[in-house]
């Protein structure tokens, strides 16, 4: 059995050097993603939602709050971010001192949201989808926090598209808990939560992109890297990667947009 790798552990060191040397190298201009997105891909995401300077934009699985913050700055709307994870929280909300529009909760997404109906105007999620097990009772979350004739986007990166081995899945899913689905699953999800789906694209070359870059760079600061996370932590996460990019550039795990509204 593959051993899990904390890809995350890192948000509480998130200024250091090193890192934002390789977040440089991977993601071109960084705004903070934890993700296989680029800031050209989220611009793209911001406008599919449609959302306005007037809106309430509720992003899940906010990380480190980089993209929060970019969609708050750029439409001048309210966003709410929402992460399980504590530390990436601490640091969401310490960086976004001083912008009264933002703000960011420790909410686990699998379950019941902390907030009323029609409470939003956008929802955005980026490459999360797929840790969330309770897939339906998320959409239907979304849907009902959602306002009507507004939108919710989210990206699958993990949709099976060819033959994976038992070994390959283990490896892509070192991370954490995941949920491999084919295609149609979740635009079936999606129509038996009660929303519509607008609009799917496939953005799987993203994936094989970032995650190629993201290898390289980390393999570039080895030793630093290495003082930091230790060898065999190190190891993993480059195995990690290297898998991300080979099941995505050989398309045997595709990255699927999906643009739904109530």
């Amino acid at each position: 059995m593959t051993k899990r790798v904390d890809l995350y552990s890192s948000y509480g060191s998130f200024k250091e050097q090193v890192l934002e040397a390789i977040r440089k190298e991977t993601f071109g201009e960084d705004i903070g993603q934890n993700s296989w997105t680029t800031i050209e891909e989220y611009g793209r995401f911001i406008e599919w939602l449609r959302i306005t300077s007037e809106d309430h934009v509720l992003e899940v699985a906010s990380g480190s709050g980089g993209p929060a913050r970019y969609v708050a700055n750029r439409v001048k709307c309210r966003v709410t971010g929402i992460d399980q994870n504590k530390d990436a929280v601490a640091t969401a909300t310490q960086a976004a001192e001083g912008l009264t529009q933002l703000i960011f909760k420790v909410v686990d997404a699998n379950s019941t949201l902390p907030f009323g109906d029609d409470s939003f105007d956008g929802i955005i999620c980026v490459d999360a989808m797929n840790h969330f097990e309770n897939r339906m009772g998320v959409l239907q979350e979304w849907r009902r926090v959602l306002r009507a004739g507004r939108r919710a986007l989210f990206t699958d990166p993990v949709v099976i598209t060819g033959p994976i081995t038992n070994d390959e899945i283990a490896l892509r899913s070192s991370i954490g808990l995941f949920l491999f689905v084919p295609p149609g699953v979740n635009e079936l999800l999606i129509e038996q939560s009660g929303l519509h789906l607008v609009h799917q694209e496939n953005v799987t070359e993203n994936a094989s992109l970032i995650s190629s870059r993201w290898h390289g760079a980390r393999q570039r600061y080895r030793d630093a890297l290495v003082q930091m996370e230790g060898e065999q932590r190190f190891e993993d996460l480059q195995k990690f990667f290297a898998s991300v990019h080979r099941l995505t550039s050989e398309r045997r795990l595709s990255r699927i947009v999906y643009v739904v509204e109530k």
